[in-house]
């Protein structure tokens, strides 16, 4: 676990600046506005990624990019920023089905504080997923997107997989896909015997709005409770920082569909994985410039009821990542 002195230090950093009025950059680079609502305590991040040393965790040969180091420590820091409890963190698309650098954040901050979701083969077995359970894991994740998976059937092959590696187990299914994957598989998910997490506002696009296609399918799988959605990664659906505005109306249909099955993630430390010309995958594509704080904000104004809030920010969470 991070040594009681690096806690400690990252605690007295805080309180510093806010004693002193300042803001919590200097100990949270991405939190440049502070949080403007009541954080209700037992808070969940339930989305961002840690990428330690490379040395130590090399990436997967076959990446579409890499991204900057992010440490576990970073990420603490962040959590008192925003004044969240608990985290869960996604093992991203650059380490393949290593999840070691996932496991090895999840042991430095202790399973009282994260838990996280992994990606595993089709060949796993009972023994190994055994082992993920005991170090934190409550997940896997099928990142469909950033594969480039859009054709319903090859993402029905590789649901199969998933759902028989999850058949018995205490875990949930993560899944990065667009709209219209959703909407074709929409009866395979509802029949699905464990829950399925849906990232980034289920793949929907901002400017096309609640009435795009596929969408109603997303909210027809809320409003029955056979899926969540996680409010994250408003960069992703839309073009119009900082406040993206456009992602509002997606949010407050889903929040208006079934309050008890969203989830909030802040997708820190907002790697860079779009195709750049020139930039080949082997070289370090910056972090986007997120401001962490004015994102969580946004929370507090898609639902202005606390008690909504603490259902997606503690209740839900808890309940699905066994907090």
């Amino acid at each position: 676990m991070i040594s009681r002195r690096n806690t400690l230090k990252i605690g007295f950093g805080l309180a510093t600046f806010g004693a002193a009025g300042g803001n919590a950059a200097e100990t949270a680079p991405t939190v440049k506005t502070p949080v403007d609502f009541a954080v209700p305590p037992g808070a969940v991040d339930c989305h961002v990624h840690v990428i330690p040393d490379p040395a130590q965790f090399p990436f997967w040969s076959g990446r579409g990019y890499t991204p900057p180091v992010a440490t576990a420590t970073e990420l603490l820091a962040l959590q008192h920023a925003l004044h969240m409890d608990h985290v869960v963190i996604v093992t991203p698309s650059v380490y393949g089905t290593d999840n070691r650098a996932t496991l090895d954040a999840i042991r430095q901050l202790g399973q009282t504080r994260a838990h996280g979701i992994a990606v595993i083969g089709e060949n796993a077995t009972p023994a190994d997923l055994d082992s993920l359970y005991q170090a934190g894991i409550r997940g896997i994740r099928l990142n469909l997107e950033q594969a480039g998976v859009f054709d319903p059937t090859v993402a029905s092959r590789k649901l199969d997989v998933a759902a028989k590696l999850l058949q018995g187990r205490p875990w949930h299914l993560e899944m990065y896909a667009r709209t219209s994957v959703i909407a074709a598989l929409s009866d395979r998910f509802a029949s699905l015997p464990v829950p399925v997490v849906f990232d980034h506002f289920a793949g929907a696009r901002a400017a096309l709005g609640p009435d795009q296609p596929g969408f109603a399918a997303v909210l027809a799988l809320v409003k029955s409770g056979k899926a969540y959605v996680t409010i994250s990664g408003a960069y992703r659906a839309s073009d119009r920082a900082p406040d993206y505005p456009d992602v509002a109306p997606l949010a407050k249909a889903l929040i208006a569909t079934n309050p008890e099955r969203l989830i909030w993630g802040s997708d820190w430390p907002h790697p860079d994985s779009s195709s750049v010309p020139g930039r080949k995958p082997t070289d370090t594509a910056p972090a986007l410039l997120i401001d962490d704080g004015r994102v969580l904000n946004l929370v507090g104004q898609w639902a202005p009821s606390a008690e909504v809030r603490t259902l997606i920010l503690v209740d839900n969470p808890k309940r699905l990542y066994d907090f």
